[in-house]
């Protein structure tokens, strides 16, 4: 292999102060072998730093620390201080945004304004916000009625104990909060894979994790290969219950894993969400809305509005206006402040695009802008340039598959009744969007899609007291809200004789 004498850049000295361990039961250890996984900037294709490649006898060790950790400390910790280590977390994911904003962005791609005003912001409400939860869960008084005797009845909401979590590789950091965040207020610990590719911001959670003062064990983080770490932790005997957000192929995976031991899995999987215009929509704010959802992080968003739907009468207005605003991204380093769009996440995930644009154009799809990777100084990056597809039928492969980049299919439709049958007509369904100024019309129609989550006028928009999560396909279970802290719970029914 050539050695890569290309200059790095200086942030990357951030990345040089980073562990390069595994954190087990609230100390950094060396992994049981000497193996290691390279992660790249994949703005210059140049090695970052290496990080240890954990097998299933570090998964052993991590969950034996937690296990510990949960029965003789965060189980039977007052609820109150399980909150307190959760909002002293979001305290210092503020104090540091700025910097996990850039290990982020060096590790991912993405430009470094997502980083810090999406992830970074939205992480620590999250982590604020099921802070605020951890002295609110409780069960009910039941009004029982024995056949025999009297009685009275009352349940418990309990943790589940050990909990297995293997996060993605598109929004690392904020989607580990998405889990750590109810689970750890549960009174739940942790064994956090991260993905094998983005591990970066994880590590130095670890970091943050012990300052803000959680007892050791409560939560642990193994780097590893998803075939050797990840699937140590879907199927270890000692976890209680996982949580995955990824592929679907890869959920399913998980999911014949946890018949093995029986514990339940929650899933968050992927989406190829309709994005619906109608000839009556704002159509300023439909334009802005359509390239948001395609466009941020380069398309590689799981709810990404990656079908948009055009009511004949504006289609072709939609189409140039969405193409002049495509051309105006500039390509670059998630660091440089004129930068737009980043690149995409790995050599594969650049091919994987490029050969879905070119299945469309043979499929006969037409290429309205951009269809190609990134040029001159850029070539080296994982560049992929934005792309309109137009002419496309609803049996593409670029209509039916879950593409995970910047490439938005634009198709045409007539009537409503249409459109909803269109956008049903998958196998997905995590989330879909409405573009109308008629209430009455976006109702009826948010109320026809199977979708988990519907945004009218507007697309991409979380909440931390809003449920996430998908129908069909797109998995099982919710994230956020009470929903997502009640997924990392357990009822338990007592009855207490009275005769």
């Amino acid at each position: 292999m050539a050695i890569d004498t290309r200059p790095r850049r200086p942030e990357a000295a951030l990345i040089d102060r980073l562990p390069r361990q595994l954190f087990i039961g609230g100390h950094w250890v060396d992994a049981e072998t000497d193996a290691t996984i390279e992660t790249f900037d994949p703005a210059t294709g140049q090695v970052l730093t290496t990080i240890p490649a954990g097998t299933a006898a570090d998964v052993d060790r991590a969950v034996r620390a937690a296990r510990a950790a949960f029965e003789d400390i965060w189980r039977d910790l007052n609820p109150s201080a399980r909150g307190r280590c959760l909002l002293r977390l979001a305290d210092l994911i503020d104090e540091n945004a700025e910097e996990l904003a850039a290990i982020e962005t060096l590790d991912v791609g993405k430009p470094l304004t997502e980083s810090q005003y999406i992830d970074m912001a939205m992480t620590s409400e999250v982590y604020r916000y099921y802070g605020g939860w951890a002295t609110k869960i409780h069960g009910q008084t039941l009004p029982v009625s024995p056949v025999v005797g009297s009685a009275f009845a009352y349940t418990r909401r309990e943790p589940y104990g050990v909990v297995g979590c293997i996060v993605p590789w598109n929004f690392p950091f904020f989607l580990t909060s998405l889990k750590l965040g109810p689970a750890l207020a549960a009174g739940n610990t942790i064994v956090l894979k991260p993905a094998e590719n983005t591990s970066l911001s994880s590590l130095r959670l670890g970091e943050l994790i012990a300052e803000a003062g959680f007892p050791d064990g409560v939560v642990n983080i193994v780097t590893g290969l998803g075939r050797e770490a990840g699937q140590a932790v879907a199927e270890h005997p000692g976890i209680d219950t996982v949580s995955f957000t990824g592929s679907t192929a890869t959920g399913r995976g998980i999911l014949q894993a946890s018949v093995k031991t029986l514990h339940p899995v929650h899933l968050e999987l992927g989406g190829k969400s309709p994005n619906i215009v109608l000839a009556d929509a704002n159509l300023d704010d439909a334009v802005q809305g359509a390239f948001t959802a395609i466009f941020v992080n380069q398309g590689q968003v799981c709810c990404a509005g990656s079908r948009l739907y055009v009511e004949s009468s504006v289609h072709e207005e939609m189409v140039e206006r969405l193409a002049a605003e495509a051309e105006e991204i500039v390509l670059g380093h998630g660091l440089d402040s004129d930068t737009t769009m980043g690149p995409l996440v790995s050599r594969v995930q650049q091919d994987r695009v490029a050969g879905y644009v070119e299945a469309g154009i043979a499929a006969g799809a037409t290429c309205r802008t951009g269809g190609g990777r990134g040029e001159g100084d850029l070539a080296p990056g994982y560049f992929y340039k934005p792309t309109l597809l137009t002419g496309v039928r609803d049996d593409m492969k670029v209509a039916r598959e879950e593409i995970f980049g910047p490439v938005l299919s634009v198709m045409s439709f007539d009537d409503v009744d249409e459109v909803v049958r269109r956008a049903n007509d998958t196998s997905y369904g995590l989330a879909a969007g409405i573009w109308t100024q008629n209430i009455s019309k976006a109702h009826r129609i948010a109320h026809r899609l199977q979708a988990g989550t519907v945004w009218i006028n507007a697309y991409n928009m979380l909440d931390p007291a809003a449920p996430f999560g998908g129908f069909k396909e797109s998995g099982f279970g919710r994230d956020l809200g009470e929903e997502g802290l009640n997924a990392y719970t357990q009822t338990k029914t007592v009855y207490i004789g009275l005769d």
